[in-house]
């Protein structure tokens, strides 16, 4: 990782979404490491307070706008040579509430992102792609040029994103890389709101003494993928020069399949060093969730072969860090 963040010094990026979980975690980490950073965020899902420690760094810009304005698109593109697209709208059940929104911002949205740059040259243009877009694809572990049927308005929308990558490389010659995301977790993540994902979510009631509800059983099991993980391969996405790993999509994720039950057992472990009491706490089992995949897992092959992805951290480290970070900020 080490030798990727000494090429960051003086490049000029822009981060859409980059108050939110991921996006702020990518501001610090690139400003921390000389690069100039511009984020734009209209605040839908993201925090200002996110961005407390860089707010009034000299190599840091902050845009507040919306990626469905066309003209905030082409402002903010300017001047920077990368684009760092995670902004969307999140969450299955959210996006069959309002599959119109969803598309609004995670598909029109992503379409003004991509004239923009073209229209502006960018060098590069990285998105947040999702492992929802493998649907009901039963085979495990879920390798790239293997995907079926999306499940959910979100899976469509990011699959949507993927296939316009790929024509505005070949139509207009900007180069896209896709990363489908494998439920990232860790510092920052919201564990508020309707939507929370599900580990700052269980943390926070945990934390409570409060029982979590899980959807069904707590067979179902995912490749929760820290978020230093997920930073790194922006980095190498951004910034290799290898022709061959560019327009295309990854798996981004640890290749390490965990359930539910499995998971909980591991957050009440690590927060019961702070509080035993947490390690007592009983969990509750409700109904399935419509839209979710039973089983996820990622093949990292083709992101290790072709970009030297390397994920420092299984999700027993990730745990222990995403733990003792929402311990402190979170009492």
């Amino acid at each position: 990782m080490q030798e990727i963040l000494t090429q960051l010094d003086g490049k000029k990026v822009l981060i859409t979404g980059g108050a939110g979980f991921i996006g702020s975690n990518l501001c610090e980490v690139l400003i921390e490491n000389g690069a100039e950073v511009a984020c734009l965020d209209n605040f839908a899902t993201g925090h200002k307070y996110n961005l407390d420690a860089i707010i009034s760094h000299p190599n840091f810009t902050l845009i507040e706008g919306d990626i469905r304005d066309i003209t905030t698109c082409h402002q903010a593109v300017s001047n920077v040579d990368y684009v760092l697209h995670q902004a969307a709208l999140g969450s299955v059940p959210r996006s069959i509430k309002d599959p119109a929104t969803t598309n609004e911002v995670n598909v029109g949205g992503f379409l003004n992102m991509l004239i923009a740059s073209k229209d502006k040259g960018i060098k590069r243009f990285v998105y947040a792609a999702s492992s929802s877009t493998y649907g009901d694809s039963v085979g495990l572990p879920k390798q790239e040029d293997i995907i079926g049927k999306p499940l959910s308005p979100y899976a469509i929308t990011k699959y949507v994103n993927e296939l316009y990558a790929d024509v505005f490389h070949k139509t207009y010659g900007i180069d896209c890389i896709g990363l489908r995301y494998f439920n990232v977790f860790g510092r920052k993540q919201d564990p508020n709101g309707a939507y929370a994902a599900v580990i700052p979510k269980f943390t926070k009631l945990l934390m409570n003494h409060e029982s979590p509800v899980m959807n069904g059983d707590g067979t179902y099991s995912r490749d929760f993928t820290y978020i230093d993980n997920v930073i790194q391969m922006n980095i190498r996405a951004m910034l290799t020069q290898d022709k061959e790993a560019m327009n295309t999509v990854y798996n981004v994720a640890y290749g390490e399949r965990t359930d539910l039950n499995e998971l909980v057992a591991v957050l009440k472990t690590e927060l019961g060093q702070f509080d035993e009491a947490i390690t007592t706490v009983e969990v509750k089992y409700g109904s399935k969730r419509a839209g979710d995949v039973p089983h996820s897992l990622a093949s990292i092959d083709k992101a290790k072969s072709r970009l030297g992805y390397d994920p420092q951290y299984s999700i027993k480290d990730g745990l222990k860090e995403a733990m003792s970070w929402y311990w402190k900020n979170l009492k």
